[in-house]
C-alpha cells in the first residue's frame, strides 16, 4: 500500500554517507539565516576556488553534472528504481545572441539524448534562456516593438519552434518552463502556437501552470477549451510556482494586486482543481504533476484509480526534483507509478543561480524541510537497527 512515510523505500538508493550529505544540507537550508549568508558568500568562494566544495556538498545533492554526459551516471541510478530523468539545462541570466544560440543547441542536445534513452521521459527548458528578459517583458505587455526587437522577437520564435519541432520529429515530449508574471504572457503565446501545431495527436509541448497565481486555474481551463474547439491536445505541467518572494515584492514597489494566491490553501484547492480537470479530460490533456505537496500526489493516486486509469499511462506522470521529497517520489514508483526527477545539470558557476534560488525557497515553504529532515532522521534511526 503506498505510503510516504516508508523511509525504506524513499532512501533506498542511499548509502548511509550520502544519508548523512543530506541531513547536514538540509539542517543548513532549514536555516534562513545561513540561507541568506550562503548565497552572499557561495559565489565569492567559488572565485576564490572552493568549487570543489560545492560540487561536493549543494550541488551534488541538487544537480545532474556540469554537462550531459556527466548525468548519464544519475540517468542510470534513477532508472534502477524505475525513476525517470528530465534532464534540464539550468543555466541562465544571459542575455547575448550567442548564449541564446548556444542554450537553443543544448536544449535539442537533450532531445537527441532523450531520443535514444527510454530513461528520458520528457525534456525542458526555459524561455529566458532563449530571449532577453526586456524582450519578452515588452512583448507581454503588449508594446509596439522597434524594427530591431521585431527581428529579434522573430529569432526567438524560431528558436522555440525550432526546438519543439526537434521534439515532435523525435516523439519525445518537451516542457516549457514557467517564469515570472510580467513575462509569461509571451511565453504563454509561444507555447500555445506551439502546442496548436505539433499537438495533433498527443502532447509533445507542454505549458507550465503556476497554481499559485490567482489566474490560472481559469486560463488552464481556458486553453482547454480552445484545444477542443482547435482539436489539439494539451500538455500540463502543474505546479505551485517558484518565484513567490519576488513576485509579491514587485508588486508591492509597482503598487498593483499581487497576482499570488491569498493563502497556501487557495493554491492547494486550484492545484487540485486543475488535477480534477485534466483527468476528467484525460482523452486531449496529459498532465505532470510537478509537486511536492504529499496531498496533491495522492490527490492524483485516488483520481486515477477513481477514473479506471493504469498507473503506466503515459499521458500521467508524477515529477519531483532531484535531492528532494525523495519519499514521495521512490515510494510512487515502487508501487509502479510513472515517475520523473528533474535533474538540473550545468558548469558549477553557471548553475550557482539556480541552487541558491532552490535553498531560498526551501526556506520559504512553511515545513518542506523539516518534513525532509524528519524522514532522514526517522531513516537514520532504522538502519542503526537493522
Amino acid at each position: 500500500m503506498l505510503s510516504f512515510d516508508n523511509t525504506e523505500n524513499a532512501f533506498k538508493a542511499k548509502n548511509n554517507s550520502e544519508i548523512n550529505r543530506s541531513y547536514q544540507l538540509f539542517k543548513l537550508i532549514g536555516n534562513p539565516t545561513l540561507v541568506k549568508f550562503g548565497a552572499a558568500v557561495t559565489p565569492l568562494a567559488l572565485a576564490i576556488g572552493f568549487k570543489g566544495i560545492i560540487k561536493k556538498t549543494i550541488f551534488k545533492q541538487f544537480v545532474g553534472g556540469e554537462n550531459i554526459e556527466d548525468c548519464s551516471k544519475t540517468i542510470a541510478e534513477l532508472a534502477k528504481y524505475n525513476i525517470g530523468t528530465i534532464l534540464d539545462y539550468s543555466v541562465e541570466g544571459k542575455d547575448s545572441e550567442a548564449d541564446f544560440d548556444a542554450c537553443c543547441n543544448e536544449t535539442l542536445d537533450t532531445i537527441k539524448k532523450a531520443k535514444n534513452d527510454k530513461n528520458i521521459p520528457f525534456c525542458v527548458f526555459k524561455t529566458t534562456g532563449m530571449a532577453r528578459l526586456a524582450l519578452l517583458e515588452k512583448v507581454s505587455a503588449g508594446a509596439t516593438l522597434s524594427v530591431n526587437e521585431t527581428a529579434e522577437w522573430k529569432r526567438v520564435e524560431e528558436r522555440i519552434s525550432k526546438v519543439c519541432e526537434a521534439a515532435a520529429a523525435a516523439n519525445q515530449p518537451v516542457f516549457i518552463d514557467a517564469e515570472e508574471s510580467w513575462i509569461q504572457q509571451a511565453i504563454d503565446d509561444l507555447a500555445n502556437a506551439n502546442m496548436e501545431k505539433l499537438n495533433k495527436n498527443k502532447a509533445i509541448v507542454y505549458n507550465t501552470y503556476q497554481l499559485y497565481r490567482k489566474d490560472r486555474l481559469a486560463y488552464l481551463q481556458q486553453t482547454f477549451k480552445n484545444a477542443k474547439n482547435k482539436g489539439f491536445h494539451v500538455g500540463a505541467k502543474l505546479v505551485r510556482g517558484a518565484y513567490m518572494e519576488k513576485e509579491r515584492e514587485r508588486a508591492i514597489t509597482n503598487k498593483y494586486p499581487s497576482p499570488i494566491q491569498d493563502t497556501k490553501e487557495d493554491t492547494d484547492k486550484d492545484y487540485d482543481l486543475a488535477l480534477d480537470l485534466c483527468l476528467a479530460n484525460i482523452d486531449i490533456m496529459a498532465v505532470c504533476a510537478g509537486s511536492h505537496n504529499e496531498k496533491s500526489s495522492l490527490h492524483l493516486v485516488e483520481l486515477m484509480s477513481k477514473n479506471n486509469i493504469p498507473k503506466t499511462d503515459t499521458r500521467i506522470y508524477f515529477s519531483q526534483l532531484l535531492g528532494m521529497s525523495d519519499h514521495i517520489s521512490y515510494n510512487l514508483s515502487t508501487e509502479g507509478y510513472n515517475v520523473a526527477k528533474y535533474v538540473p545539470y550545468g558548469p558549477v558557476k553557471e548553475v550557482l543561480p539556480y541552487l541558491i534560488r532552490r535553498a531560498q525557497e526551501n526556506t520559504s515553504v512553511k515545513g518542506q524541510t523539516g518534513r525532509e529532515l524528519a524522514l532522514i532522521i526517522k531513516e537514520k534511526e532504522r538502519r542503526k537497527k537493522v
